[in-house]
Parts: C-alpha cells; structure tokens; sequence
C-alpha cells in the first residue's frame, strides 16, 4: 500500500494512498482514467473493494503520488503513460485476457497497448 507522510501533533504519520484506474479498450478514450482516489481511510476502503472484487492491486508510491494529484473522471497525465501502460500489460497478462490496440487488434503477446 503506497503511503505518504503527513505532519499530524508534531509527529510523522504515515497514510495510505490509493488510486483506482479504469480502462475500456475501445470504449471511450483511449487513455484510463483516474475513478477514485483517497488516503487515509479512504484509501483502505478502495483497496478493500478492489480486493473483494478481485481486482488487482499494485503498489507503486511513486506513481499513487502522481495519479492523487488528478482530478476524478480525467485522464492519466502523459508522464503517467509508460508506468500505466506497464501496470495494465502485467494486469491483462495475470487475466490472461488479449490485449486491445486502440484500432481494435488485438495486440500480439508479450506487447503492450499503445
């Protein structure tokens, strides 16, 4: 779980970060978009749906920092992309779902969508 501190009585408190991306292939724009984002309490309460719904989760705080910062319902900011791309290729790999190219090809294994 990605955390971040904050400065709560004079001490270093440490809380969750969470982020979640949604991504239709072909359905929209061709760019996931940042659906909910917390911390705190918040953010265990994403984590904890995504968990009882069998999404997968990934820790990245570098990049939780980053998407936190973007309003809900907009598209992930371009020097988002590659570590977004890279988190949605491992994704439909563990799924063992093809991959979509944004033309509506299905992307050959291993490639990433563009």
């Amino acid at each position: 779980m990605p955390r971040d501190k904050d400065s709560e009585d004079g001490r270093a408190a440490k809380r969750a970060i969470a982020v979640a991306l949604s991504y239709q292939p072909g359905q929209g724009p061709d760019a996931p978009k940042v659906v909910a984002t917390g911390r705190g309490k918040t953010a265990e309460r994403i984590l904890d749906l995504a968990f009882a719904n069998g999404v997968r989760v990934r820790e990245d705080a570098d990049l939780a920092q980053v998407l936190a910062a973007v309003d809900v319902d907009s598209l992930i900011p371009l020097e988002a992309f590659m570590a977004v791309a890279e988190i949605l290729a491992y994704v439909y790999r563990a799924n063992g779902a093809p991959m979509s190219r944004p033309d509506g090809a299905a992307a050959p294994a291993g490639e990433a969508p563009r």
